[in-house]
């Protein structure tokens, strides 16, 4: 049972993630032939203030 995790900001609406979850379910079924109902989607919302990048917290980069 394949799980796939997805790594994000906080912010994205639960109809966002639904929709997601639809789509990366169409596609595991389309290209690996796994059915929905065995593939595993987490979501794993975590704050600017616990995420590294570019050399800094991402709280602390200017929007781009």
């Amino acid at each position: 049972m394949p799980v796939v995790h997805i790594y994000m900001f906080p912010g994205k609406t639960k109809e966002q993630k639904n929709e997601l979850v639809k789509r990366i379910s169409k596609d595991f079924e389309e290209v690996a032939s796994i059915k929905p109902e065995s593939l595993n989607i987490l979501f794993h919302d975590t704050d600017k203030a616990d995420w590294g990048i570019r050399g800094s917290l991402a709280s602390e980069q200017t929007p781009k």
